[in-house]
């Protein structure tokens, strides 16, 4: 699968489950929090919030995002790892309020399972230290092995910046096998074996500038899947300079 053919075939499995299609928003947002749109949901900031009534319940767009400084700054990891980049396209799926955890994680599972094929035998997860409900989903209704699912702390909750909507998350790896480091997972293994692939946030706050954490007035869904990590996984290729994007 080529980078057309993923980009479609993700677009296309979350529209036929209700999601309206979006185009990639500017790398310039309309957020002063931000010098750059860093993540795929920058562009529904206010809908998560609950600054503005979003069009749709749904949505899944492929957003064009630049890292180079701030709380994602990946710009010191370029050439370092195989993996990093300051500009790339976060392929994700949202939910305004609609669905939540029991949904995204099977969403999540089909897709990487069904649609990419990937090995499961391959596949690792994390949820945050407190996130019982989402490991139980993973476990009871996935299936996933429970010595498959590890607990991270800081790693598995996502803000945006400093401020802006925050909250637990819950992460998909890709082992790449032996030749790339110790074995152990994610939480232990050798940081060029395991590879994050897919990233389910599990929206529920907003943190203000002196700290405090206010509920948003909806839990909402943010997905951000990298689509050149993804690439690389799928084409068999050791480093994101290796896709055929590149």
């Amino acid at each position: 699968m080529n980078a057309k053919e993923l980009r479609a075939a993700f677009v296309e499995f979350f529209a036929e489950r209700g999601h309206s299609k979006v185009d990639s928003s500017s790398l310039i947002p309309h957020d002063n929090t931000l010098l750059f749109t860093n993540a795929g949901m920058v562009p529904f900031k206010t809908f998560f919030v609950g600054d503005e009534t979003p069009p749709y319940d749904r949505a899944v767009s492929i957003q064009k995002c630049v890292r180079a400084g701030g709380i994602h700054n990946d710009l010191d990891e370029v050439g370092r790892t195989t993996r990093h980049l300051t500009f790339f396209e976060m392929m994700g799926n949202f939910s305004f309020g609609d669905y939540f955890k029991s949904d995204a994680i099977p969403f999540a599972w089909e897709f990487v399972t069904g649609v990419l094929k990937l090995d499961v035998d391959r596949l690792w997860v994390t949820v945050h230290l407190t996130d019982d409900e989402a490991e139980a989903i993973w476990r009871d209704d996935v299936g996933v092995s429970p010595d498959r699912i590890q607990r991270l702390d800081e790693d598995n909750w996502w803000r945006m910046a400093d401020t802006g909507p925050n909250g637990p998350c819950s992460e998909i790896f890709y082992d790449l096998g032996a030749e790339y480091g110790d074995d152990g997972g994610p939480a232990h293994g050798g940081e060029d074996r395991f590879i994050e692939i897919w990233n389910l946030v599990f929206m529920q706050f907003d943190q203000q500038a002196d700290g405090e954490q206010i509920p948003l007035p909806k839990p909402s869904i943010d997905t951000g899947a990298g689509l050149e990590r993804i690439l690389c996984v799928l084409q068999g290729v050791d480093s994101v300079f290796g896709t055929d994007e590149f």
